[in-house]
């Protein structure tokens, strides 16, 4: 029997290129969260199933000028930073975290400050269409568990790392993990209560290996989280290349790309998710794609911190695994949509160059530029199979995580592709009317 049924035209994503449109189809959701069936208005049994559904009062009917999207996967968010969105972002990436970030974090040991913290992030999050979100916490096992539970309160689905930085030369004395021994006992420890915790609230709580990045952690402490991950089988969380700084910092430490630091401790797998990687050479995408490890693109922190543009359209080519995220709070904005909007400008940006010193033929990178059907895929689709989750997409058994938006009003006759544009160009948090997740 059905839970719910929806009716209204829905917009999802079936490949990387190509979105679809179904006008007053039917979405039936189970008992179980998941979508059972979606039926169009040519199909037998569509007036049944619509009138049962009003009869017994399970029918979810959208107004005219609503339509219904995948609830958005955000592959990067540092939760403890929520405070500081849109602070700063003028410093060097160093700066940044030295002088903002990291007392921030230091401040999570206080759980009530963390309470009110995460309680606002997750209702914003949701409020914004966001119903699934990778995040980084802080070095405090406490605080991080206080983000699950409110996490799994407000119902989004959450995927949460407690951060680990134990290296003297690069993290601070007042924020740091004490050693390697200590560092490893904490995470598994939170490993272990994330997991009790998805058992009693029967929600989607994944515990996840973070180690902060390359510059952050010892070598022990790299090896000895790769070991965590492999022994409790554990997606891996962490940055790549994210700025000239990180990348050179590994080449002057190890001799080696970030990338290739991260597989030598053999933290790059199927689990993986890499955020950023500004400044990743063909070699090291082709690393990535041999360990199906997936890139978090998150366009508005990277104009701000990532040195360059990254290639989105050529590793949609190649065929990596790559999502969207909005990296709070090095992007200012928790919005998919305001990613979204920025992965396409700044492609066209790559494509067309920006020093008008130089020829206009030799100015950019050509065929750069995504559309939006691609940036849409990444945020819903995409981002769902880098979590190995059955999301993202609107068909039957995928979980019905749902966001239903209100069109602004049209003033000349609208294609379906045209209104798809504009919802993913205009849509604001005021008009995400509901969100569902599961």
């Amino acid at each position: 029997m059905n839970d719910i049924v929806i009716h209204g035209t829905y917009f999802s994503s079936i490949n990387r290129d190509e979105v679809i449109t179904c006008e007053g189809y039917l979405i039936c959701v189970d008992q179980t969260g998941t979508i059972s069936r979606t039926i169009a208005p040519c199909e037998d049994d569509f007036n049944t199933v619509l009138q049962e559904a009003k009869q017994s009062d399970r029918l979810v009917e959208l107004k005219d000028n609503q339509y219904i999207l995948p609830g958005f996967i955000d592959l990067h968010i540092h939760a403890p930073q929520w405070p500081q969105a849109g602070l700063a972002l003028d410093l060097p990436l160093a700066d940044w975290l030295n002088h903002y970030t990291f007392p921030l974090e230091a401040k999570y040991q206080d759980l009530e400050y963390a309470k009110m913290v995460y309680k606002d992030l997750i209702h914003e999050l949701l409020s914004q269409g966001t119903t699934t979100a990778l995040m980084f916490g802080t070095i405090h096992t406490e605080a991080n568990l206080v983000l699950a539970r409110q996490s799994a309160a407000a119902g989004l689905r959450a995927y949460i790392g407690q951060v680990v930085m134990d290296n003297p030369e690069q993290t601070p004395e007042f924020y740091r993990n004490k050693s390697t021994q200590e560092a490893l006992e904490a995470n598994e420890e939170f490993i272990l209560a994330m997991q009790e915790l998805a058992k009693q609230t029967q929600s989607t709580l994944v515990p996840v290996i973070t180690p902060r990045f390359v510059p952050s952690c010892t070598d022990e402490t790299l090896a000895g989280l790769a070991k965590q991950a492999k022994q409790y089988d554990l997606p891996i969380q962490s940055h790549l290349s994210e700025s000239d700084w990180e990348h050179n910092y590994a080449i002057e430490r190890f001799g080696l790309h970030d990338t290739e630091v991260m597989e030598k401790f053999g933290l790059l797998t199927d689990k993986s998710v890499m955020a950023h990687g500004t400044q990743l050479t063909d070699s090291d995408l082709a690393t990535l794609h041999h360990k199906q490890t997936a890139i978090a693109h998150c366009p508005i922190s990277n104009s701000y911190f990532g040195n360059a543009v990254l290639p989105t359209k050529k590793i949609l080519r190649q065929g990596n695994k790559i999502g969207l995220g909005s990296d709070i709070s090095g992007g200012y904005s928790p919005s998919l949509y305001y990613n979204i909007r920025q992965a396409v400008k700044s492609s066209q940006m790559l494509e067309d160059g920006v020093d008008s010193a130089q020829p206009a033929q030799s100015r950019g990178v050509k065929s750069s530029r995504i559309t939006m059907a691609n940036a849409f895929y990444l945020a819903t689709l995409a981002g769902a199979e880098a979590l190995h989750l059955k999301a993202g997409k609107i068909a039957p058994g995928y979980q019905a995580d749902l966001q239903i938006v209100n069109a602004h009003p049209a003033l000349m006759n609208l294609s379906q592709d045209d209104i798809f544009q504009r919802l993913m160009y205009q849509t604001e948090r005021s008009d995400i009317a509901q969100v569902y997740v599961g």
